[in-house]
């Protein structure tokens, strides 16, 4: 199961409409390409790399368009946590925050 934090849902939306400034249609193709891939992660939670900046094995990212899709990984789900540009500059400390953030099913 995949669940997304109220954060990496925001996230999303905020790509949706800044990317459907210029075009709805690609900002509906964007967004539904990020939501098939993380919807992947509940049969293969351990396909991302381990981000960096971390270092902790269960939270992984995607890289999918110009974004990082961070998640965490546990033994019965896979928690979407952020959704970040990948020119901007990784905050750890932001992280930790929506870590803590209750979740959003998706589905």
């Amino acid at each position: 199961m995949v669940k997304w934090s109220r954060p990496a849902g925001l996230d999303l939306k905020q790509i949706h409409d800044y990317i459907a400034r210029d075009s709805k249609f690609y900002a509906q193709k964007v967004s539904l390409e990020i939501i098939e891939k993380s919807e992947k992660l509940s049969l293969f939670p351990e396909v991302g790399r381990v981000v960096p900046e971390i270092g902790d094995p269960r939270i992984r990212e995607l890289l999918i368009f110009s974004y990082r899709l961070v998640y965490e990984v546990f033994p019965t789900k896979v928690e979407v946590l952020a959704l970040i540009h990948s020119k901007r500059k990784f905050v750890k400390d932001l992280l930790n925050e929506q870590r803590h953030e209750p979740p959003v099913d998706n589905g």
